[in-house]
């Protein structure tokens, strides 16, 4: 269960002056990792809110925390840069589009470059 004090995870709830109250937090860790070949990822290149930096974003990815994880230090060693995994996204330091588009290829999953 999440914290009692993660007020941002509380969906429509602002106040109850009802002593007993529990918020329900709703659990998305549950969700199942889809086969890699009914994943639909999107490549693209972002350098917004990064100080001009830039960096290759891998969305679309639907499974586990730790899934994507794994998928996100594949990819970081296969292209020899550092990265990160952040809300359901995965952070690829630099323009390293088609290499990324090519080693998820070659695993299986359907992926296609975006802009």
């Amino acid at each position: 269960m999440a914290k009692k004090n993660d007020w941002k995870n509380r969906d429509g709830v602002v106040y109850s002056t009802s002593s007993d109250f529990q918020f329900q937090y709703n659990e998305n860790q549950n969700q199942k990792t889809l086969p890699t070949q009914q994943q639909n990822l999107k490549v693209q290149l972002d350098n917004s809110g990064r100080a001009g930096k830039q960096v290759t974003l891998v969305t679309g990815f639907i499974g586990t925390t730790a899934d994507i994880e794994a998928l996100t230090k594949l990819l970081k060693t296969k292209c020899g840069v550092g990265g990160s995994t952040k809300e359901g996204e995965i952070l690829i330091q630099g323009d390293t589009r088609n290499k990324i588009v090519e080693i998820l290829l070659k695993e299986g999953y359907k992926a296609k470059r975006v802009g």
